[in-house]
C-alpha cells in the first residue's frame, strides 16, 4: 500500500509495558504500509520507555515518523509512590488506583489533539486507544474524528473479559461453574478463572464501576484492532464480531519480523521489541542454551508484574530439580515482598542454585531474561507462562507449547484457550492461591518435555501448526503477503473512505 499524503494517527496506550510495546509495533506496522506519521502519548516515564525501545530499533526509517507526546501526569496526586508511571511492581490495590486515575488523561490529550488539528491543517485520520479509554470516544468526537479501540490481547481473552465485567455473570448463579454471554454453551468458565478481586465485584464497587463504565463506552468506537490473526481464532473471532457488534480488523500478531522469519541474527531482537536490558547477556544465555540438547529446556517466566508465593516457589524448584530438564528460570522475589529487592537464596531449597548451575541442569536469571532469543533457540521445548498475551504469541510463534500458569487480567482465559481450542497447553496452577507440590510439578513437566509419544508429542505439533499460521499471518515481503497485514490495509481503507474529502460529502 501506498502512502496517503500527510495524514496523522493518534494512539494512546494504557500505562503498562505490556500494552506500550503492542502499540509502538502496531505504530511501526502503520507507518511501513502506509507512510502516515503516528503520534504515541502517554506518561512522562512511559515515554522515556518507548523511546529507549525506539533508539534500539537499528530500522530507523520506520521510526522517523513516529513520535512520542508526553502526557503530564502526577502518580502522588492519587496517592500512588512517585514516578509510578506503570503497573509494573505494583499491588493489585495499587493497579486499581492507577487505573481509576486514567482519567486524568483526558483533559491533556484532548489539548493534545486540538494542536495537532491546528498544526497540520486537519484533525488526525483517527485516533487508536486502550480498551480502558471509553472516554476517548467522546474526546475524538469533539475533534472531528473517529476512535478505534485496539485490544492488545486476543480475541478470546478480549471477549472473556469484557463479558465478564459487563455481565458479572457468576453473581447470577450459586454453582462454580457459568456460561459466559457471547460464549457457546460449550464453552462453560469456572469461579477460579476470576480474579479475587473480579469475585467479589457486583456492578457497584469502585473496580465495577470503573471497567464497566470505560469498556461500554469503548464499544461505541468506530471499530476494533485485535493482535491476532483469524487462522489461529476463527471461532473466538465470530463470537468477538456478534458480541461488540463491530468491526475487527485482526493485525497480529504484531512480533518483530526478524523473530518471525526465525532469522540466525538474534542479537538485540529482545531489546528493540521490549526496550528492556537483560540482567543476563543474550551471548551468555544463548552459550549456556548452545550446550543443551533440541528442544530440551523449559523456559520459566511469570511476565513484566507476576510472581509466586514462597511456598509455590519452593515446590516448583523442587520439581524442577527432580524432573532433571534442563531449565531457564527467571525469578524475582515472592508475594509479600519487594519485587524490586534483591533475590534471596532461602526462597529456594538450600543449595539449590549452586547445585543446578554447578551441573549446568538450570540457569537462574534475576528480574528480566532476553525472551525472545531464548523462545526461538532451539533446545528451548517448552514455556512455564502466566499466559499473558504477547507471551503467548512469542511463544506460539516459534512452536513452542505452553504449561500455564494464569496469574491476573485475561490470562486464564488466555489458559483456557490454549489448552481447550488449540490444544497446545496443559495448566499447573492457577494464581498465588493454588496448592502445588514437587511431584505435581515433575509429572506435568514429564509430561510436556515428552516430545516422543502422547500429549507431549501431540501439543508440540499443534504448536508448530500454529507457528506456521502465525508466520504466514504477518509475511509483509515482496508477493507474499499475510492475512494479517491485508487486514490493517482494509482497517486503512475504511478509515480513509469516511474521511469527508474522500466520500464526497
Amino acid at each position: 500500500m501506498g502512502s496517503s499524503g500527510n495524514e496523522h494517527i493518534v494512539m494512546l496506550p494504557i500505562l503498562a509495558h505490556g500494552h506500550l510495546i503492542p502499540f509502538l509495533a502496531l505504530a511501526k506496522r502503520i507507518h511501513r504500509r502506509t507512510g502516515f506519521t503516528v503520534t504515541i502519548a502517554n506518561t512522562p516515564l512511559n515515554i522515556q520507555y518507548l523511546r529507549s525501545a525506539i533508539s534500539a530499533d537499528s530500522n530507523s526509517l520506520e521510526t522517523s515518523h513516529i513520535f512520542l507526546a508526553e502526557l503530564p501526569f502526577c502518580s502522588s496526586d492519587h496517592g500512588l509512590p512517585t514516578n509510578t508511571e506503570s503497573t509494573e511492581n505494583l499491588s493489585l490495590d495499587q493497579i486499581g488506583i492507577l487505573t481509576a486515575s486514567f482519567e486524568t488523561l483526558r483533559s491533556p490529550f484532548h489539548n493534545l489533539l486540538v494542536d495537532i488539528k491546528e498544526k497540520d491543517g486537519k484533525a488526525p485520520v483517527c485516533i487508536i486507544t486502550d480498551v480502558f479509554f471509553g472516554w476517548a470516544v467522546d474526546v475524538a468526537k469533539s475533534v472531528g474524528t473517529i476512535n478505534v479501540t485496539f485490544t492488545t490481547g486476543g480475541a478470546y481473552g478480549t471477549l472473556a473479559y469484557m463479558s465478564v465485567w459487563l455481565n458479572l455473570p457468576h453473581r447470577k448463579t450459586d454453582s462454580d461453574e457459568f456460561n459466559l454471554p457471547g460464549f457457546p454453551d460449550r464453552c462453560r468458565f469456572h469461579i477460579t478463572q476470576l480474579h479475587r478481586f473480579l469475585r467479589m465485584a457486583d456492578g457497584n464497587d469502585s473496580w465495577s464501576r470503573c471497567f464497566r463504565s470505560q469498556i461500554s463506552q469503548s464499544l461505541k468506537s468506530y471499530g476494533m484492532l485485535c493482535n491476532t490473526c483469524e487462522e489461529i481464532e476463527p471461532e473466538a473471532l465470530e463470537w468477538l464480531r456478534n458480541y461488540t457488534k463491530l468491526p475487527v480488523w485482526t493485525i497480529g500478531p504484531l512480533l518483530p519480523q526478524a523473530y518471525l522469519r526465525k532469522s540466525t541474527s538474534t542479537c538485540s531482537i529482545y531489546k528493540q521489541h521490549s526496550g528492556k536490558i537483560p540482567e543476563i547477556s543474550v551471548e551468555k544465555c544463548v552459550e549456556w542454551l548452545d550446550l543443551q540438547d533440541p528442544g530440551s529446556v523449559l523456559y520459566i517466566s511469570f511476565g513484566s508484574q507476576n510472581t509466586i508465593s514462597p511456598s509455590q516457589m519452593m515446590a516448583l524448584a523442587i520439581g524442577l530439580e527432580e524432573s532433571k530438564t534442563p531449565f531457564i528460570w527467571v525469578v524475582r522475589p515472592p508475594i509479600g515482598f519487594d519485587l524490586r529487592g534483591e533475590f534471596r537464596s532461602e526462597w529456594l531449597p538450600e543449595g539449590f542454585e549452586e547445585r543446578v548451575t554447578e551441573s549446568k541442569q538450570g540457569l537462574l536469571v534475576r528480574n528480566w531474561a532476553p525472551q525472545l532469543e531464548i523462545l526461538s533457540h532451539k533446545s528451548t521445548g517448552a514455556f512455564l507462562s502466566h499466559c499473558g498475551w504477547n507471551s503467548t504469541m512469542e511463544s506460539l510463534g516459534q512452536g513452542v507449547p505452553v504449561i500455564g500458569w494464569p496469574m491476573a487480567g485475561e490470562q486464564t482465559y488466555n489458559s483456557k484457550l490454549l489448552i481447550e481450542e488449540m490444544g497446545v497447553s496443559v495448566e499447573l496452577a492457577r494464581g498465588v492461591q493454588s496448592d502445588i507440590a514437587g511431584n505435581v510439578v515433575k509429572e506435568v513437566i514429564e509430561l510436556v518435555m515428552n516430545k516422543t509419544a502422547g500429549k507431549g508429542l501431540e501439543m508440540k505439533q499443534k504448536a508448530e501448526k500454529i507457528g506456521e499460521q502465525i508466520r504466514a499471518a504477518m509475511a509483509d515481503e515482496g508477493e507474499e503477503i499475510g492475512s494479517s497485514v491485508k487486514r490493517l490495509d482494509d482497517f486503512v481503507k475504511s478509515i480513509m473512505l469516511r474521511r469527508p474529502e474522500h466520500s464526497g460529502r
